[in-house]
């Protein structure tokens, strides 16, 4: 592990081929990332640039539309699609977010049997017919990154001391949502409370995050408590911790504020995978070697679907 100015900079390389040495190098440096400041950074993760350089362009693309177009693929209860500027609200955040996003995750048609089960989130995903290049973008994006998180969660476990699979099983039909995510530049004289995104956590169990050069995003440090910047490093994915994964290992590993304010002066795009377990996986700290947890058994999807009808005007109005 090498450190940046701010945080750590974390070499998978050899972890998806099975290569044990690097495993257990990428576990012990996620470990002592995730215990003291919850957000580090990761290199030769695997996912090609050119996969990438699709779908930041792909997002590019889509969020020139105007909203009138946009509209035609506005979200929907399963949290697909689009979702307008002033859309999120975080909890305790004075005024929504100054963003858009385009939301997707798993492509189930309506006959699954977790669709036809009533599993919220899941089903088809909107795309968009007034850019069907759209899909394939996102989809080679999507699938890369599942690759990428299957290979952190393996570090990941030898990071908490237990069988690298152990994460495996739990995402048999994974409950991974991508983002792609458009920041206009900060207003000028914004209030002191607006922000792209408003501190906060995010609720799952690793969030995988590709950023543009614009700068913005920022990470409150532990250790200081104050405020310090996730500069961008090429060729790089930001990780953090989840709400899901600090509750699963007992706060062992942290969830940690961070937030958004793009003064670069122009637009900024991110792409950001939040990669969650099925639906109906149990999350209990005690599967991981603690004989009394904090926190007692929840289900991946009824935790993570909590805090989204928390976060999300549309579906606060819905409710």
């Amino acid at each position: 592990m090498t450190v940046t100015a701010n945080l750590p900079l974390i070499d998978m390389a050899g972890v998806r081929e099975g290569d044990e040495a690097a495993l257990h190098r990428a576990g012990e440096a996620i470990r002592k990332a995730c215990s003291e400041t919850g957000f580090f950074y990761i290199i030769n993760h695997g996912v090609p640039q050119a996969v990438i350089d699709a779908a930041m362009a792909a997002a590019k693309t889509f969020f020139a539309f105007s909203p009138e177009v946009k509209r035609q693929v506005a979200v929907n209860k399963r949290h697909r699609g689009w979702h307008a500027l002033g859309g999120a609200l975080m909890y305790e955040a004075t005024k929504p977010d100054f963003k858009e996003f385009f939301s997707m995750g798993l492509e189930l048609p309506e006959d699954d049997p977790c669709v036809l089960a009533g599993e919220a989130l899941r089903g088809p995903n909107q795309w968009p017919d007034f850019m069907p290049e759209l899909r394939l973008a996102l989809d080679a994006y999507y699938e890369a990154m599942g690759r990428a998180g299957a290979d952190l969660l393996r570090a990941v476990a030898v990071g908490l001391g237990i069988e690298p699979e152990f994460f495996s099983p739990k995402y048999g039909k994974r409950l991974q949502r991508t983002q792609m995510v458009y920041y206009p530049p900060h207003p000028p004289m914004a209030e002191s409370d607006q922000f792209g995104v408003a501190p906060h956590t995010d609720y799952g169990c690793i969030t995988l995050l590709y950023q543009d050069n614009s700068g913005g995003l920022q990470v409150r440090e532990l250790s200081t408590d104050s405020w310090i910047d996730a500069t961008p490093i090429e060729g790089s994915l930001v990780v953090n911790v989840g709400d899901l994964l600090a509750r699963w290992s007992n706060d062992r590993f942290r969830s940690t504020l961070h937030r958004v304010i793009n003064k670069s002066g122009h637009e900024r795009y991110s792409i950001a995978t939040f990669y969650d377990p099925t639906f109906s996986a149990v999350v209990d700290p005690c599967d991981l070697g603690v004989d009394t947890g904090s926190y007692p058994p929840v289900t991946a999807g009824a935790y993570i679907l909590k805090r989204i009808d928390d976060s999300m005007a549309y579906r606060k109005k819905a409710q």
